[in-house]
């Protein structure tokens, strides 16, 4: 057989490669880019490490059903966090204090009706370890706005339900940033 039709063939001599081999080099590249990558502190979204401080919390708020709380409760299990049934079982405490969301109209019709309205979610936090205070009390909000057609209220009603869900996401991954902080 010719070299030519042996290098076509995936020969000894180079051409086709073996299904699922690839060069030294990308490899290499692979691994440098993988190192870059996570040495500037790079993380897939929801998944920030936690530090050992907050490693088994205790989760405490007024309302354990807001979609705040089920945001930051699967934010911190994807973390690697272990929450506690009980205080005594923790070594931090999330206490939330506030979980609120308000609304306002931002901008009314001719007819004087709603054009446009403007959600905030806000909640307020702390943690402790025992006595000590490992983050001060402190309150961070989202906002967003949608068009309003009473027209279709059913599906305007569904747009806020589906805000309040993605402010409750953005602001429980401020939250797990602070607590990576520690």
């Amino acid at each position: 057989m010719s070299p030519r039709r042996a290098a076509a063939r995936g020969g000894p001599e180079g051409g086709v490669r073996p299904h699922g081999t690839r060069p030294p080099v990308v490899g290499a590249l692979l691994i440098v880019a993988a190192a870059l990558a996570s040495g500037c502190g790079f993380h897939l979204q929801g998944r920030v490490p936690l530090p050992d401080p907050v490693k088994t919390p205790y989760l405490e708020a007024p309302d354990r059903q807001s979609e705040f709380v089920q945001s930051l409760r699967r934010a911190l299990l994807s973390g690697g966090a272990h929450l506690a049934r009980e205080k005594d079982q923790a070594s931090a405490v999330v206490s939330i204090v506030r979980d609120s969301v308000t609304r306002r109209v931002l901008s009314v019709s001719g007819t004087n009706q709603p054009n446009q309205y403007e959600v905030t979610y806000t909640i307020g936090f702390v943690v402790t370890a025992g006595s000590r205070e490992l983050l001060a009390p402190q309150e961070i909000s989202a906002t967003r706005s949608y068009s309003f057609d009473e027209r279709l209220l059913l599906a305007k009603g569904h747009e806020e339900d589906i805000l309040r869900e993605d402010m409750a996401r953005d602001l429980a991954d401020m939250v797990m940033r602070r607590l990576a902080s520690l």
